[in-house]
């Protein structure tokens, strides 16, 4: 295993094969892809900690979704990766999105995790809500905020080190950092869709509040192709409340589309 930074984006490389890069969303880190790492291997496999998060530093100006994406196209580049499957869990299957639209040669296909195409207005202001907490010193407060909204019952009541996970990982973030992401986010825009040709695989919990299994089968039915599944009992950090299920699936689709 290998750690490089690239510009704004560090980057965690491991294995031999083709190519599969995992992306995660708002208060995550390339840890949160941990569990599946056993079922990808004979792949190449390249976590990215996206800019202000995890190992990455902390952002000199303001962050875009498009800005997030060119970043991860030319960290890709300098890794020499051509052509590669992507893995995105909720603000990461936005960037997913961005880059099959725009570098259609460079997605071979896409599973998106708690997917959405953009925020609906609620959800902008709610995140501008947030990046406010964050700067005034809340960010234990957001984590305990995400554990009550964003993880499924079941998981609270029967996997206390999936919700302690959850939890760390948002409260290690930088503050400033995960302002900044707030921000980013909720100024997102979808891309359309219909320049959207890789296969795709949507998985959603079925006790999603976040993005809720009819937001990503709704994206499922605007992309050629694509197929939509939820999963039973699982909330919006699906590879961690349900990591087996969600490495089985992901192996599954990789099979069924090469993997090459």
């Amino acid at each position: 295993m290998t750690t490089a930074q690239v510009g704004p984006i560090v980057a965690e490389v491991e294995g031999e094969g083709p190519a599969v890069v995992m992306i995660h969303g708002l208060g995550g880190t390339s840890n949160m892809f941990q569990p599946q790492m056993q079922a990808l291997a004979g792949h190449r496999v390249i976590r990215l900690d996206m800019p202000g998060s995890g190992r990455s530093p902390r952002p000199v100006e303001p962050l875009s979704m498009e800005g997030i994406g060119r970043a991860v196209v030319t960290a890709l580049g300098a890794l020499g990766v051509t052509r590669a499957h992507f893995v995105g869990h909720s603000m990461g299957t936005i960037t997913c999105q961005w880059i099959a639209a725009n570098h259609a040669a460079l997605v071979g296909s896409l599973i998106l995790l708690g997917a959405l195409a953009e925020p609906g207005e609620a959800t902008r202001k709610g995140l501008a809500g947030r990046a406010r907490l964050a700067r005034s010193g809340g960010i234990s407060d957001i984590g305990d905020q995400i554990i009550a909204g964003a993880i499924s019952a079941h998981t609270r009541e029967n996997s206390p080190a999936a919700v302690a996970f959850v939890r760390e990982s948002i409260t290690r973030q930088d503050p400033e950092s995960y302002a900044l992401t707030c921000e980013a986010l909720a100024a997102a825009q979808a891309v359309d869709p219909r320049r959207i040709a890789a296969p795709a695989l949507l998985l959603t919990g079925d006790a999603d509040a976040v993005n809720p299994p009819s937001v990503a089968q709704a994206l499922a039915d605007s992309i050629k192709g694509a197929s939509f599944a939820s999963i039973d009992r699982v909330g919006h950090w699906a590879t961690i409340e349900a990591p087996r299920e969600v490495a089985r699936r992901m192996a599954d689709f990789l099979h069924r589309v090469g993997a090459s």
